[in-house]
């Protein structure tokens, strides 16, 4: 298929907060034509399938079989595997919400069906196509990279239910710090602790990368403010991100007197979802590998799990 081909009809199969996202994001890409909307909530489904003319659909099986070419699924974690399998198996190429299941056996299930029907499984690892950790990648080519240190805390969801911080949150982060050292994660060291939820909802990871970077994740539903941060420190330059402004540092060059020359680096104001979603696209015409592929989701929750001492 070339760029110029009929827009590829797409469904969104669960329509909570981040569905909602990626429908209203589906529908501004030419590339795409929102056309099916899924959620086992009839108000819901209808609801949203409303606003974009869309088919809504209660029944999984419908959604399957409602003639898509490609499908979003963000529905709860547990559920991923079986719909994901099923939209393959009827040719349908499918983005999946992070983290691609619940489980690494569900997730090789996925991976094999996207491999066994010819068709794209990528997994929605948005941060990745944050425009700041573009620009953090950029600013380290080449540098012997040492450490690299994120937070993300905040308050408590309110619509959390089934996972903790590490599956919610640190998954993002597990990502970026694979994508930043083209590393895998070779030792874990997690504390984790439960204050007010029933999964951990506080968490400190420490990591050491294969290639000997060391790593590590602060992240929580205890702060009563938002931040995500991005440190990475090299041989010459530590660099700083804040992943919600986007707004990038460089310290360089330090002097005998400790100090720094700093500048700001450039991110373009993209909506990572887009960028996602067009890179989703890309995929599909071009036949290339996705930018998260389903082996990247595999190991971003094997890492995860291990975490919690489940992997």
């Amino acid at each position: 298929m070339s760029p110029q081909s009929n827009p590829l009809k797409v469904g969104v199969a669960g329509v909570g907060v981040m569905g909602r996202n990626h429908a209203r994001v589906l529908a501004d890409i030419r590339d795409f034509d929102l056309t099916a909307i899924f959620d086992m909530d009839a108000v819901t489904a209808e609801g949203v399938a409303e606003v974009y003319e869309a088919k809504a659909y209660t029944s999984a099986a419908d959604f399957v079989a409602a003639g898509l070419d490609a499908a979003v699924v963000s529905t709860p974690n547990r559920t991923h595997a079986d719909l994901t399998v099923a939209l393959l198996e009827k040719g349908v190429h499918v983005l999946v919400e992070k983290p691609i299941a619940a489980t690494v056996a569900d997730a090789r299930r996925m991976i094999d069906a996207a491999e066994a029907n010819g068709r794209v499984l990528m997994v929605g690892q948005v941060e990745r196509f944050n425009p700041a950790v573009e620009a953090v990648k950029r600013a380290i080519a080449g540098e012997d990279v040492i450490s690299i240190q994120i937070t993300r805390v905040g308050p408590f969801p309110p619509r959390m239910g089934e996972v903790g911080v590490v599956i919610d949150l640190a998954v993002h982060d597990i990502d970026i710090i694979r994508h930043l050292t083209d590393a895998e994660v070779a030792e874990v060291q997690p504390q984790l602790a439960r204050t007010r939820a029933e999964r951990e909802d506080t968490a400190l990871l420490q990591f050491r990368m294969e290639n000997g970077v060391i790593a590590h994740i602060t992240t929580n539903w205890v702060t009563p403010y938002k931040t995500r941060t991005l440190q990475v420190a090299t041989q010459n330059k530590f660099v700083v991100a804040d992943l919600m402004t986007r707004q990038v540092t460089e310290y360089f060059g330090q002097q005998p007197d400790g100090s720094y020359s700093t500048r700001g680096v450039h991110s373009w104001p993209n909506e990572p979802l887009k960028k996602e979603l067009e890179a989703f696209a890309h995929a599909i015409r071009t036949g290339e590998a996705p930018a998260v592929t389903g082996e990247d989701g595999l190991r971003n929750l094997e890492v995860a799990l291990r975490c919690l001492g489940e992997g």
